[in-house]
């Protein structure tokens, strides 16, 4: 269901954002932020006395919490609807504040690190003063090896506005430059856009989905040329960053950022690998349900299984999700229904209101989730996957200090992960034929996409990055090589299309290097904790809340393995695996 406007929806399918803030104090609150920003510079210098080091902290937190607050406030308020010109303004004035505070800030760890012995760090992370920045302090002793002069620190920050070009200079061609032709859909032109693809690849007409995958990746293919020499000087950055700090690869340089040994990226390639003959089987089984002979890139996402159409009330999807996280307990199910009750989602769609969905709260506040709810049980788990998120937020920010609930992108996909395993669950208990064809097809998807494509990115950025460590260069021919191999690895030659090798080029996220496999150890983290608490295993339930009120207090494979996932050993692989296989094994016995 849509709306004209918000004024038509009723107030219990809006968020009510007063328990972030009022909106007369926004104005109140930015200048006293910026007043109190203007303090930092007075501690510059000092951080040595630890009294000065304690004064500072808590200012800095303080700082931090209000501009988080006007940031979301403003965000969500124009996310309602974009057209309103007083929250353009806003966004853009906290925006452009927030810079300031990146720069106002860009002094103190530096500073920490080399005022700070390595001894000394540990001490003030062991001392109860410090108690809310402990793991912080841990990571400043841990890759203070890694920290160069103040000097030399200073030179790396003014390269990185040189080399971060690559990833503007993509992302100008991206949203602007490009061009697609268009494609016929019903005897009518339809403009192809990085919006409408994903639409007309869902399209039950092949020809479209042909000529929209033609489309889109020949817009690529035009100017592969250019996006390999801009795609090889991000590479070239990265290889500069890895030896300028002293790091054996650019690899081990990314994964060092939340402390990650190289064996989890490792396990994660040699298991999906081990697994690649299972997805040749679904693909084969969407071959017969589609009835192709082969299937190519553009069939990818074509429906398959029809009973995902059916209509919900939003009432309706609210009940499913209680209903299937029960097993996590009467706690969490009162916790998601007070969500509900107290409206923390913004549920209809309306005209200027963004599109998608989200979860996003500040400490302190709640948790608001931003829906565009059309009735069909994909935006069921919609709601449950961003009630996920909402719900790890919740419990790190009730158990921790503002400065260490925040926790990483490395397990920020699990929760909302584990809602939709278990939401599977208990819909399956209750399904007809035909809906649990959709439901096992739709947790096949989920490895589809989340794991194996993730994965195969994973593979094609290191394998990117191993030519030019060991001297080569990247040019057209060589990406273009290195991508459709992959992909004639994982999907098989039937795949292949003369234009997939150019799909490499359309992946914004390959600038920010090694970020995507992150993607597929979530979702297999998330596979082990809910197959445990599926199963009933002891203590799963706790184990679990432990790791949702863990925040940012520990590294993220520590915070992991209170929930009982040990990444560096390969059973949490082999067990997502085994689901995926036992899914589908199930699926064809429904045919």
């Amino acid at each position: 269901m849509s709306y004209n406007n918000r004024d038509e929806i009723p107030s219990r399918y809006k968020w009510d954002l007063t328990p972030l803030m009022e909106e007369d104090n926004w104005e109140v609150e930015f200048g006293s932020t910026m007043n109190a920003l203007q303090r930092v510079k007075d501690f510059q210098g000092k951080l040595g006395d630890k009294e000065s080091l304690k004064a500072f902290l808590a200012l800095s937190d303080d700082i931090g919490w209000h501009f988080e607050r006007l940031y979301v406030y403003a965000n969500l308020k124009m996310h309602e609807d974009a057209k309103i010109a007083k929250y353009q303004q806003m966004v853009a004035r906290i925006s452009m504040a927030s810079a300031d505070l990146g720069g106002a800030l860009a002094w103190v760890n530096p500073e920490i690190i080399a005022t700070y012995s390595e001894k000394q760090l540990i001490e003030l992370a062991n001392d109860p003063d410090f108690a809310a920045h402990k793991h912080e302090f841990e990571e400043m002793a841990r890759t203070k090896l890694h920290v160069l002069s103040d000097k030399e620190e200073k030179l790396l920050a003014q390269v990185s506005n040189v080399l971060g070009g690559y990833q503007n200079t993509f992302g100008v061609f991206n949203a602007v430059d490009i061009k697609w032709d268009p494609v016929k859909v019903g005897g009518e032109k339809v403009r192809v856009s990085h919006g409408s693809y994903g639409e007309l690849m869902l399209s039950p007409d092949r020809r479209v989905r042909r000529a929209a995958h033609i489309s889109m990746m020949k817009g690529y293919g035009d100017m592969i040329n250019t996006l390999a020499a801009n795609y090889s000087g991000n590479v070239q950055g990265d290889v500069f960053y890895a030896k300028a700090r002293g790091y054996e690869s650019c690899l081990a340089r990314a994964l060092d950022a939340d402390n990650i040994p190289e064996k989890v990226y490792n396990n994660l390639l040699t298991e999906v690998h081990r697994a690649i003959p299972t997805l040749k089987r679904y693909l084969n089984y969407r071959k017969g349900k589609l009835g192709i002979s082969q299937h190519k890139a553009y069939d990818m996402y074509a429906i398959t299984e029809q009973a995902g159409q059916k209509k919900y009330d939003i009432e309706e999807s609210f009940a499913m999700v209680l209903e299937g996280l029960k097993p996590l307990g009467e706690d969490y199910v009162a916790l998601l229904k007070s969500a509900i009750d107290n409206r923390w989602i913004d549920v209809y769609e309306t005209p200027g209101k963004r599109s998608g969905g989200y979860s996003w709260g500040v400490y302190g506040s709640p948790a608001y989730i931003l829906l565009n709810y059309n009735g069909t049980l994909s935006e069921t788990f919609t709601i449950a996957h961003e009630l996920g998120h909402s719900m790890h937020t919740y419990h790190s920010n009730k158990a921790l200090p503002y400065a260490s609930a925040g926790y990483r992108i490395f397990v920020a996909e699990i929760a909302s992960t584990v809602n939709e395993m278990l939401l599977i669950k208990s819909l399956l208990k209750k399904a007809d034929p035909e809906e649990k064809k959709y439901l096992l097809s739709y947790q096949l998807d989920m490895f589809k996409s989340t794991v194996f494509r993730q994965t195969l990115f994973a593979e094609f950025e290191k394998q990117a990055h191993e030519v030019v460590e060991q001297g080569g260069g990247l040019d057209a021919d060589t990406l273009n090589k290195i991508y459709e191999d992959l992909n004639v690895r994982y999907y098989g030659k039937q795949f292949i299309t003369p234009y997939i090798k150019y799909e490499w080029a359309r992946i914004p996220h390959f600038y920010t290097s090694f970020y995507v496999y992150k993607y597929a150890t979530g979702l297999i983290s998330a596979c082990a904790i809910a197959s445990d608490i599926i199963e009933g295993k002891e203590g799963a339930v706790a184990n679990y809340k432990k790791f949702l009120s863990a925040g940012g207090s520990m590294d993220p494979l520590d915070i992991l393995k209170l929930a009982g996932v040990d990444l560096t050993q390969k059973e949490p692989f082999q067990k997502a695996f085994k689901l995926f296989k036992d899914t589908l094994d199930e699926l064809v016995a429904l045919q």
